[in-house]
């Protein structure tokens, strides 16, 4: 409305002037433009030979953005009119590194009018050696308007020149200037890969943010693509509009082709903040119907053959009792949804444990008004399925594989990482370090977790075993504290002839030895025979893990119906397979789709397992709620945080 407004303004002074003006003044003559989108006033005033400033002055307003199929007053005093004289042509043969728009400011035209003369432009790149012809205007003296100095310093004068400074780059100048890539190198045609500091580029001669470098530690750079908006942005970094504004201001009246944004660095680490527990089901309000596709390996196709060996048969057997208990864990979710109101349709595919059976269910089926996709189970399947699936933004939720998985941003990793796992075990202890004498004891095939731990826990003291692969008493006694202090000893070691010498030592140590056992990774070395849980738990081992475990003589209404139903209490797959898949279903019951029911702010709690769903930049999301749990003198699990 403002623009046409000024559109009205502007008439009115033309006819105003034409009444009071000589013959020349009469001539000057304006346009309007409406603004397509990608376009920024620096691109409109290339494309009419004009400058920023120019526009700016009969728009006021578009200096706090423009936005699409908005109205521009443009000055016309530069474009080729036929009305003002006669219009010759010139051949000229393109150079190298030359850009449509240097030889506009060559000619003192306007992109647009070599485009409208040159129709093959339209559709091509300009070419070495290519011919065009470039209309030149004659005023009526015969004078050719291309030879004023005047006429040529506005034409360039919304361009200034910006020195490289050191930590700056091409994205961070782009940025600064409110330009795309693309525009800082046509203006800049011999700029290389790498900015030299000192080196002046020609850059649009007003700023819209004030530093061309970031906290390379904390931010990078992202250049929107074509038809990219916030929701795209959300689905792929994990920002919100309100968070992409805040970091980039000038992108309040939204997103253009090729616009640079400051985004925030992934972050691998476990917040230490408490992170409120919330429960969904209080807070449904899209309980329209869910449909939901499972895809496990049930191996219905192996189920009777003859042809496979004994291993196979047991290895089958496993892969399909693991389906089948994680489906039985599904179905109770169904259930409990729609105890709650929520309709659920499941669609369920056996996927045999093959990728290219993963592609034909998704070729032969329509997914499109899928919620969400629960499975595969091994990881390259999840992959697979993700891939199919990201066009049309369908969550995939891998419900049993902790692996980092390939680039897809649809992906829910519902396990935390190993990484995560072991980054928070180090922040706990260290929050709770002060006072405790910190010893470290790794073999050389945890050397990378050594180094974590140390660079977290400066003071720790490291013990290494013997060229045997054991330790003495008194290689261990010598870094122990005695009175008051505990000693917390922090041990990573796959080898489970080391780790049974080290739980007995420390078991044996004097009564005065406050001793508490510390791992980053409770792997299956501590299932050995050797290993004593009844040591383990004098010694109130401590470790990350990323389920707690029932209690089953809790009179839990899971339990209680899964029993009921299927005659037996359920095991940590079937647990896991509700888990999952209730938390699925009251997302989307909060939410509009599961890209808004996600948020590192909050976290969901169930049987054994906990949802923090937090977005991994370019990639998907994983989940970075985990347990801390302790052995506790009866042989049970204590959940330390």
């Amino acid at each position: 409305m403002k623009y046409l407004l000024y559109i009205a303004i502007v008439s009115f002074m033309i006819v105003g002037c034409d009444a009071l003006s000589s013959p020349t003044q009469s001539q000057t003559n304006y346009r309007s433009h409406t603004v397509q989108k990608g376009e920024t006033v620096f691109s409109i005033a290339k494309k009419y030979n004009t400058t920023g400033k120019a526009i700016y002055a009969l728009n006021p307003d578009a200096r706090n953005g423009i936005q699409e199929n908005g109205v521009l007053v443009i000055p016309a005093a530069d474009i080729i009119n036929s009305q003002s004289g006669a219009v010759r042509f010139v051949t000229h043969k393109v150079k190298r590194k030359e850009t449509l728009f240097s030889i506009s400011q060559q000619y003192n035209v306007s992109v647009e009018d070599i485009k409208r003369h040159n129709k093959q432009l339209y559709s091509k790149q300009l070419k070495k050696g290519g011919k065009l012809q470039i209309p030149i205007a004659v005023n009526n003296s015969g004078t050719e308007t291309t030879t004023t100095t005047e006429t040529t310093n506005s034409a360039t004068s919304d361009t200034g020149k910006h020195v490289v400074k050191p930590k700056e780059t091409k994205f961070g100048i782009a940025r600064m200037y409110g330009i795309s890539m693309a525009e800082l190198a046509e203006l800049n045609p011999n700029l290389g890969e790498n900015l030299q500091i000192g080196t002046t580029l020609i850059v649009p001669s007003e700023k819209v943010t004030t530093e061309a470098s970031v906290d390379t530690d904390r931010f990078s750079f992202y250049e929107v693509l074509p038809k990219e908006g916030f929701y795209r942005l959300k689905v792929k970094l994990g920002l919100t509009e309100e968070q992409i504004v805040a970091l980039n201001p000038y992108a309040k009246d939204g997103l253009k082709e090729g616009m640079i944004l400051k985004i925030p660095k992934e972050n691998n680490t476990v917040s230490t903040e408490e992170v409120s527990t919330i429960n969904l089901e209080t807070r449904l309000s899209n309980k329209s119907k869910k449909r939901i596709a499972v895809m496990l390996p049930f191996l219905l196709n192996r189920a009777q053959g003859d042809s496979i060996n004994n291993s196979e048969i047991l290895q089958n057997e496993r892969t399909m009792g693991i389906a089948l208990d994680f489906y039985s864990g599904v179905l109770m979710a169904t259930e409990f949804a729609k105890d709650n109101g929520i309709s659920v349709e499941l669609d369920v595919f056996d996927t045999e444990a093959s990728a290219s059976r993963v592609g034909s269910i998704i070729a032969q089926n329509n997914f499109k008004d899928v919620h969400a996709v629960i499975g595969p189970l091994r990881a390259n399947n999840v992959e697979k399925a993700a891939t199919a699936l990201q066009r049309d933004d369908i969550p995939v939720f891998s419900p049993l594989s902790n692996r980092e998985l390939k680039i897809s941003t649809n992906v829910f990793q519902t396990l935390p990482s190993d990484e995560l796992l072991e980054n928070g075990m180090i922040n706990w202890i260290k929050d709770h370090s002060a006072g405790r004498n910190i010893v470290v004891i790794s073999d050389s095939k945890r050397s990378a977790q050594k180094q974590k731990i140390v660079q977290a826990l400066p003071n720790a003291k490291t013990i290494s075993p013997r060229d045997k692969g054991f330790l003495y008493v008194g290689d261990i006694d010598k870094h122990m504290a005695r009175g008051t202090a505990e000693n917390w000893v922090i041990v990573e070691t796959t080898d489970p002839v080391l780790l049974s010498n080290v739980v007995t030592i420390l078991n044996g140590m004097p009564q005065d030895y406050k001793v508490r056992m510390f791992t980053l990774d409770k792997s299956k070395t501590y299932d050995f025979d050797d290993i004593s849980n009844m040591n383990l738990a004098k010694l109130n081992f401590t470790f990350p893990s990323v389920s707690r475990s029932y209690e089953y003589d809790e009179k839990d209404p899971f339990l209680i119906s899964y029993k009921n139903k299927y005659g037996v209490l359920p095991n940590r797959y079937a647990v896991r397979g509700f888990d999952v898949t209730y938390d699925v279903l009251l997302r989307l019951a909060s939410a509009e789709d599961m890209y808004d029911a996600t948020s590192a702010e909050f976290e969901t709690e169930y049987i054994e397992n906990k949802f923090r769903y937090a977005k991994k930049i370019f990639k998907g999301y994983e989940n970075k709620a985990m347990y801390i749990l302790k052995y506790t003198p009866d042989l049970t699990f204590e959940v330390v945080e």
